[in-house]
């Protein structure tokens, strides 16, 4: 299984009172990590929207498990955990650099939708190449 690691470093803007990162912000670096994880599949979002694909979210989910800190610098773990032809479910973790330290677990599963009608596709018939291009990063167990 193929697994993307994005670096980044908590901003101070991402921070509550309490002086760790609001819990929002883990799905903004999921989406970090998964645009990452698509530009290394050899194609970007763009490339994949001129092609009147969409990926929406329709699903999604975030276990913290400690919070991480202004300054924290992070690695966002990014692979398939399931993909069929209607669907994709992308999983994170959000790894704390110096310790190794899991903060979060997450996930968000999206559907292949043709972008003019928004109704879901079979994308391995619609578009094989960019099946072709993810499947090529995904190995089930």
């Amino acid at each position: 299984m193929y697994i993307n690691r994005t670096n980044i470093r908590v901003r101070y803007v991402e921070t509550d009172q309490m002086g760790i990162v609001h819990h929002s912000n883990y799905y903004i670096w999921f989406e970090v990590g998964r645009t990452e994880f698509i530009k290394d599949s050899g194609m970007t979002y763009t490339e994949i929207e001129k092609e009147k694909i969409m990926f929406p979210v329709v699903e999604s989910g975030c276990k913290y498990i400690e919070g991480a800190k202004y300054e924290d610098k992070l690695i966002i773990e990014t692979f398939i955990e399931k993909l069929t032809p209607a669907k994709a479910i992308f999983s994170y973790n959000i790894i704390r650099e110096r310790d190794n330290k899991i903060l979060a677990k997450g996930s968000t599963t999206h559907a292949f939708v043709d972008s003019e009608t928004f109704r879901v596709v079979n994308l391995k018939k619609k578009n094989p190449e960019i099946w072709r291009k993810l499947t090529k990063l995904y190995s089930p167990e």
